[in-house]
């Protein structure tokens, strides 16, 4: 559009305008800013006018009801790493105390075995004797190592779950919002 005309009264810009494309108003008197206006009345305006379609009080409902949904997810999301991390500590302090009754048991019988050796009567004796603290010495760390690997994983596992939880809480939510 193109402004041909403006006056200017106390209260009143009036400006008549033409159209680009040639022949589109043909045979019509040029439009004032005020027909414009009349003819769009009812689409969205940003001057607040009545005509507008933006309420602010809705919006800011609805931010505020977003925020708070966001608060309480972040919420649950800390709930949910506190609560792994105490699983992890317990967990942690229960593989400790088995692996301090394990290491407890080994010493024991290895001072068993050293008090046999000093009552030995022969040399065959004292090698049978020490052999077989090797042989119940690798046994038992290879059992105990076997059980340390699984209690390892079931620690691992159940301290991830709370925080997958939260994980398959937040996809099936987001996907929810998506569609």
């Amino acid at each position: 559009m193109t402004i041909k005309k403006i006056e200017n009264g106390p209260r009143l810009l009036k400006a008549t305008t033409s159209a680009v494309s040639p022949g589109s108003n043909r045979g019509k008197e040029p439009q004032t800013i005020n027909d414009v206006q009349n003819t769009h009345a009812g689409e969205d305006q940003m001057d607040g006018s009545p005509g507008t379609s933006f309420d602010a009080r809705t919006t800011m409902d609805n931010l505020t009801k977003t925020t708070e949904e966001i608060a309480s997810f972040s919420q649950g999301n800390v709930d949910a790493i506190m609560k792994a991390g105490q699983v992890w500590a317990a967990g942690c302090q229960a593989i400790s105390k088995t692996m301090a009754a394990t290491t407890q048991a080994h010493l024991d019988q290895t001072m068993f075995t050293w008090k046999a050796l000093t009552s030995v009567k022969s040399l065959r004796e004292a090698m049978d004797l020490r052999a077989s603290l090797r042989r119940t010495s690798f046994e038992a760390a290879f059992a105990e190592t076997g059980k340390l690997a699984d209690a390892s994983m079931k620690l691992a596992e159940e301290t991830m779950g709370p925080i997958t939880e939260r994980i398959l809480l937040a996809v099936e939510k987001f996907k929810h919002t998506a569609n």
